[in-house]
């Protein structure tokens, strides 16, 4: 299969991105980014693209392609509810309705979050805009699209996170991975990407993945 990822300077999307070069199932990867990860691999294709609301210029570029492995986000904390909404659900859109154009055959995952709202009703502002967006993907018409709930995730491979505080938790919890690898409800960034990988290959028809259902969607892998 041949993919495309956003978010790889962030934690998730690196995991996801690690996970996809390293799959026999995977034979090229496409990031977009706005600016260079500075990685070399034989199947590692990438894109700089600024302007992450419009992506009618890179659209050429974007074809031929069986999935979008959306992981790209931003905190809402110390955001007001119409920015956090455009950065949330304004480039997700952007980027659906362009790969939707282009190849309505496409699966088209998201990186959400445990808590998310689907009724776009609740107290919490950032769970009610990551339920909206999930609901425009899942009605958009992809042949699949699988909405991942993340919560704790270990980082695997060297992986870190940009946030200065969460590397700072990771830092601390590291002696207990272990530990906390075993519980059901949590899960691991390699995970996240077999998960995604497997998503494709298999599919399944859970569209709401929550850490426990990630880790049992990671197990299915196999070459294919």
């Amino acid at each position: 299969m041949k993919v495309i990822i956003t978010g790889t300077t962030g934690m998730v999307g690196r995991g996801v991105l690690i996970e996809c070069l390293e799959s026999p199932n995977v034979q090229e990867v496409l990031v977009i980014n706005r600016s260079s990860l500075q990685m070399q691999h034989p199947k590692l294709k990438e894109v700089i693209h600024k302007n992450f609301f419009d992506f009618k210029a890179i659209k050429d570029l974007l074809q031929g392609y069986d999935a979008c492995f959306h992981c790209m986000g931003v905190s809402s904390i110390g955001m007001k509810e119409e920015e956090y909404h455009r950065f949330t659900y304004g480039i997700t859109e952007a980027l659906a309705k362009t790969l939707y154009t282009i190849n309505p055959q496409m699966v088209f995952n998201y990186v959400s979050g445990e808590g998310t709202d689907s009724t776009e009703k609740g107290k919490l502002m950032w769970a009610r805009v990551k339920g909206k967006t999930e609901n425009m993907i899942l009605n958009m018409g992809f042949k699949d699209a699988y909405m991942f709930r993340l919560q704790l995730i270990i980082p695997l491979k060297g992986i870190k996170s940009k946030t200065s505080w969460v590397n700072a938790f990771y830092f601390i919890a590291r002696p207990f991975f272990g530990l906390l690898e075993k519980k059901k409800n949590n899960t691991t960034s390699a995970n996240v990407g077999l998960a995604m990988i497997n998503s494709v290959l298999f599919g399944t028809d859970n569209k709401l993945l929550e850490n426990e259902q990630v880790n049992k969607l990671a197990k299915k892998y196999k070459i294919k």
